[in-house]
């Protein structure tokens, strides 16, 4: 009823029948009285679900979502696991399907128009994307295929490098992600290197006291997140990668879950490298992008061998290209790049400072409705950005989701990656709770009423 109401009021009546100070029209006085309360009320009396122009409004965006419109076993898709990855707009989609129907060609390669459309799409979106970063040049933007992919390419080129020897020492923290912890443990085990963890507080958020203790002349690397995709925690990149600088240390971002949530400024960070994954990011999956300081760029060692990334071979010897491209070995993700800047256009579109507050408007009622139930533990600080983790006492996390996922609701369950967090709590996994710009806080209610079903069904 309040939807209808905001509906009529503000897109039917309003705009054909003139309601205002000047208001004309063939209707009843008693009639006209309710149309002008309604307009008035309209923009605030049920805001929660319906927010003023100003704002970014998830129903008029999620048309642009197809996906989002099916049933799961006859219900609505509530689609709340957007940290492992995000639903892609029709202007992704489109700029995938363009691509093959239209320029679909090698790039770099060929003088023939299809190839050199495809080249100046593939290095547009590179420009995109470095903008978007506030990279000082393209050069310092390398196409891989994910973040994983990216952490890999650092450890390969830096242990390929002078840069460590035996007894130096890499810093990781106790939130990190699977995929940046075992490229730093096989790098250790190869190179006799000693791998050290800034512990996890009790609320969710790194110990930076911990963290000053550990940096020490031997600390070549530190390697973090910038949100945790488990608890959601925000950690202080700017003041970790300042400490880590201060003793000559290089330092890497795991971007993966802030890339979606707010605008990445990669000098202000302060970082050497910063990696993220498109499918994060509303866009495709296979593609990712390493940012990386271009002097490093250029005095580190490529990380595979094969075509683009070199200047000239001979059996005798061979030059290598210069950056990005020495990193760019053999035919890239063309398609995949050229989505990712259509997805980082549209999230440009939406604006990003909007995204923030509309997702920190869900995550916190989804607290607030979540924390009354009965036997819940979140985890993680209240300042969290995109994750929500949760377990009720004496209820599998599995078993929870499974039957959510009978009432239409996408939630992950697991250790979402993150095992040595988990130990650190005393768990096996969680149930994770992951929001973005088309989620709405009707969703999040629906799922407070979802869970108290679900607990009266396992209790």
């Amino acid at each position: 009823m309040a939807r209808m109401l905001h509906s009529i009021a503000g897109h039917c009546f309003i705009c054909k029948v003139g309601v205002g100070p000047h208001f004309s029209g063939q209707v009843t006085q008693p009639f006209r009285q309710f149309l002008l309360l309604a307009a008035k009320l309209a923009p605030t009396l049920f805001r929660p679900y319906r927010v003023a122009v100003t704002r970014l409004d998830p129903y008029t965006l999620r048309p642009r979502f197809p996906i989002l419109h099916q049933k799961i076993n006859g219900r609505p898709l509530v689609y709340f696991d957007n940290a492992a990855t995000t639903q892609k707009p029709l202007a992704v989609l489109d700029a995938s399907r363009n691509y093959y129907e239209t320029i679909n060609s090698n790039i770099h390669r060929g003088v023939h128009r299809l190839s050199q459309a495809a080249t100046a799409a593939h290095e547009a979106a590179r420009t995109t994307i470095a903008r978007h970063l506030n990279a000082t040049r393209d050069e310092e933007i390398i196409f891989t295929g994910g973040t994983t992919d990216s952490i890999n390419l650092v450890a390969s080129a830096l242990g390929r490098s002078s840069r460590f020897k035996e007894g130096d020492e890499i810093i990781v923290s106790g939130l990190e992600h699977h995929s940046n912890t075992v490229p730093w443990q096989m790098l250790c085990e190869r190179l006799g290197l000693t791998l050290k963890v800034i512990p996890v507080l009790d609320n969710g958020k790194l110990d930076l006291a911990a963290y000053q203790n550990l940096l020490s002349e031997r600390t070549r690397l530190v390697a973090v997140n910038h949100v945790s995709n488990a608890f959601g925690t925000v950690n202080e990149v700017v003041h970790i990668c300042a400490r880590a600088r201060a003793v000559g240390a290089l330092t890497l971002v795991d971007g993966a879950q802030s890339i979606p949530h707010f605008k990445i400024d990669v000098q202000l960070l302060g970082c050497d490298f910063y990696a993220f994954s498109g499918h994060k990011v509303y866009g495709p999956t296979g593609v990712g992008i390493l940012f990386g300081r271009y002097d490093l760029l250029c005095e580190l060692p490529p990380w595979r061998g094969g075509g683009e990334m070199i200047k000239e071979v001979s059996f005798e010897k061979t030059t290598y290209n210069d950056p990005p491209f020495k990193y760019e070995a053999g035919t890239p993700n063309i398609e995949g790049g050229i989505a990712l800047a259509a997805a980082i256009d549209f999230v440009n579109e939406l604006g990003l400072d909007r995204v923030a507050a509309h997702e920190d408007a869900l995550i916190r009622r989804a607290a607030d409705l979540l924390g009354e139930l009965d036997g819940i533990t979140l985890y993680g600080p209240s300042e969290r950005t995109g994750a929500l983790s949760f377990n009720f006492e004496g209820i599998h996390h599995y078993d929870l989701g499974t039957l959510l996922d009978q009432m239409g609701f996408a939630l992950r369950t697991g250790h979402h990656c993150c095992q040595p967090l988990m130990a650190r709590f005393g768990m096996t996994g969680t149930l994770r709770a992951s929001f973005a710009a088309y989620n709405t806080l009707e969703e999040v209610e629906n799922l407070a009423t979802a869970l108290k079903k679900a607990l009266m069904m396992l209790r």
